[in-house]
């Protein structure tokens, strides 16, 4: 379920940019505006993001196997990783060049009152996906704030549609601030700032999302408020008389879970061995995110 909803997040983000990026491109070459240009290499950047997003999750589904015992669940943050490095190069840097280049010439800008309604349309179209991505954070966060969220968070699709959507939404403003400066001044410089705080903007938030997307890639646990509901089950089990430790491992959707503990049946072993049995399957019955789970009885840590 948590899989399908952020697949719909995703293609919602598709498509609101992909029509956004007909629209600015059209309206780029008409007013001649940098910083139009730029938010149309930014909206292109998003749609080819949100596709590398769609194949990491088409990836990550696939079956595990003698190589990769644990499934491919980890492939998600290979592209969403990816995905900020595309958001730095293809978004950011072109559009910090493109500024600087308007700065050393820079042009006036044409038909001003389309370039703002193209970026009002924007505004909206992205509104709606940054809308529909929040309704299904919201559904997952819990008490949780949205900062705590997007710190503790484990799914790495969602984090990188919030943040594009975010920065989107900025990218807009800032190119539709340049652009009325520009027109009510007459100055066409204003036009290459924008473009070139376009450019800062997404060098930014590529970076902001590489750092949260690297720590999945090189390994992380379940988010912390997971690990506590798992810990508070484990230790009302009868069949548990103390757990020594318990190792998480998220990749991508599932949860790998190791637990070290003291049985309470010490001398049957065939008997416990049926608890340990029953203990795991009803972990996995309360967390269906578990899709392995290593069970080490013992008598001490």
């Amino acid at each position: 379920m948590a899989e399908a909803s952020s697949s719909r997040a995703v293609f919602f983000a598709l498509g609101a940019n992909f029509s956004i990026f007909i629209a600015k491109s059209i309206a780029a070459a008409i007013t001649g505006s940098g910083a139009m240009l730029a938010e149309a290499v930014h909206s292109l950047s998003d749609c080819g993001n949100q596709g590398l997003l769609l194949l990491g999750a088409a990836q990550a589904k696939r079956k595990a196997t003698a190589d990769a015992p644990l499934g491919f669940g980890k492939a998600v943050y290979f592209w969403s990783f990816l995905v900020a490095l595309l958001l730095f190069a293809v978004g950011g840097m072109f559009s910090v060049y493109q500024g600087w280049q308007k700065l050393h010439h820079p042009e006036p800008i044409q038909h001003v009152g389309l370039a703002v309604g193209v970026l009002v349309f924007a505004i909206l179209a992205e509104g709606a996906a940054l809308r529909t991505c929040l309704k299904l954070i919201n559904a997952r966060r819990g008490h949780r704030s949205l900062w705590q969220w997007f710190r503790t968070t484990r799914q790495a699709d969602l984090v990188v549609v919030f943040a594009e959507d975010v920065a989107a939404l900025a990218g807009i403003a800032l190119a539709l601030a340049a652009i009325v400066l520009s027109a009510v001044t007459g100055n066409p410089i204003y036009d290459a700032i924008g473009t070139i705080c376009v450019g800062a903007l997404l060098i930014v938030v590529a970076v902001f999302i590489a750092i949260e997307i690297q720590a999945m890639l090189i390994g992380h646990s379940a988010a912390p408020w997971l690990i506590r509901e798992m810990q508070a089950f484990l230790a009302e089990r009868p069949e548990i008389k103390r757990v020594f430790s318990l190792i998480t491992l998220q990749l991508g959707n599932d949860i790998m879970v190791s637990i070290k503990a003291l049985m309470t049946e010490e001398r049957d072993a065939q008997r416990m061995i049926a608890d340990i049995n029953r203990v795991e399957a009803d972990l996995r019955v309360r967390f269906p995110q578990v899709r392995w789970s290593f069970f080490e009885p013992d008598i001490e840590d």
